[in-house]
């Protein structure tokens, strides 16, 4: 059994999600401890422990620790069986979180899988059904993945109450991903969607971007949707010949339309001004199927503490070689190694 301190880097869910995703794979018994530590609320919130039960559903596992507020569990792993889930959250804690945490084991496993998961669509800190569904499966899907989603219902913080499907073919062969090159940008767009809030607040985002970004009318789209609660987020859309990115902001009250979209826009900003293809979190996200498929590279910004403390985590539990060199102002390669 591999233990691993989830108080090291910076001490937050992704620890557990990664250990869990690298234990059902690889079928390696792991001891997760100090579970979220970095955190104000330390330990499983309902999020945590919706990973922690859907890893322990396709896989069989035997668990302990598996209540909220545990800040320590130990997870033993048996064959995953493909099938159809459902996978309720209970909150709106991040969909999205959860499904990354079982696709890879369900990729690599001998049958096609269907999940139902219910909760928060686009949350703050974790990457929204938008991203997954423009940025990163498409990704996936040049590495070999069959991979699709549909969205039924939005689901903000902190009514929650989305849902979303997706379909999971078995892969046959992986394929190498080598990402170093953006390539020609060749559209973009804004899109500023809200439910249950006044349409002043999207059109005021998408002005902003039009006013820093100096983007024509027709690249800024305002989406009125059907939520169970309020809630609002600006996605900013680059689609280059390489690659996708989604740059992504959570309208939140008592912060202004204005000051949402200036955070997309300097995140979009200083992607571009690096020249890099792949952004600060979809860099996070790449390393788990490189390490399990043929291994690859990328290029991406100055690595977060988020990103370093995924590799120190993946090197603890499989050994493996992830290089991080730097090759320009914020210009870093990533090469990792396979399984």
């Amino acid at each position: 059994m591999i233990e691993i301190d989830g108080a090291q880097g910076e001490g937050g869910g992704q620890i557990l999600r990664t250990s869990l995703t690298l234990s059902v794979c690889l079928g390696i018994a792991v001891r997760i401890k100090n579970i979220r530590a970095g955190r104000k609320k330390p330990g499983l919130l309902r999020q945590h422990l919706a990973c922690l039960r859907a890893a322990k559903a396709i896989s069989h596992a035997e668990v302990s620790g598996e209540q909220l507020g545990a800040s320590e569990i130990t997870f033993a792993p048996g064959k995953v069986r493909p099938g159809k889930y459902h996978f309720s959250i209970g909150s709106a804690g991040s969909t999205s979180l959860v499904f990354q945490t079982v696709l890879l084991p369900l990729l690599l496993s001998d049958g096609v899988s269907e999940l139902c998961l219910e909760g928060g669509t686009h949350n703050k800190k974790a990457p929204s059904f938008d991203f997954i569904a423009q940025a990163y499966l498409p990704l996936l899907a040049r590495m070999g993945a069959g991979v699709e989603v549909a969205l039924d219902d939005y689901g903000f913080y902190p009514a929650g109450g989305g849902s979303w499907r997706t379909r999971i073919q078995p892969l046959s062969q992986w394929s190498k991903l080598e990402l170093t090159e953006r390539g020609e940008l060749l559209d973009a767009e804004a899109v500023a969607t809200s439910a249950h809030i006044p349409a002043h607040v999207a059109q005021r985002e998408l002005a902003q971007v039009r006013k820093k970004c100096e983007w024509r009318s027709e690249r800024l789209h305002q989406r009125q949707v059907k939520s169970q609660g309020p809630g609002n987020v600006l996605s900013l859309r680059l689609q280059s010949q390489q690659v996708a990115e989604v740059f992504e902001a959570m309208g939140e009250q008592g912060v202004s339309a204005e000051r949402v979209a200036d955070r997309a826009i300097r995140q979009m900003q200083r992607y571009m001004h690096a020249g890099v293809p792949v952004g600060e979190h979809l860099a996070d996200q790449l390393i788990l199927p490189l390490v399990l498929g043929v291994g690859g590279s990328f290029t991406t910004l100055k690595p977060s503490l988020h990103l370093l403390t995924n590799i120190e985590v993946v090197r603890q539990i499989t050994g493996v070689t992830i290089d991080l060199n730097q090759v320009g102002e914020d210009q870093w390669r990533v090469v990792v190694e396979n399984c």
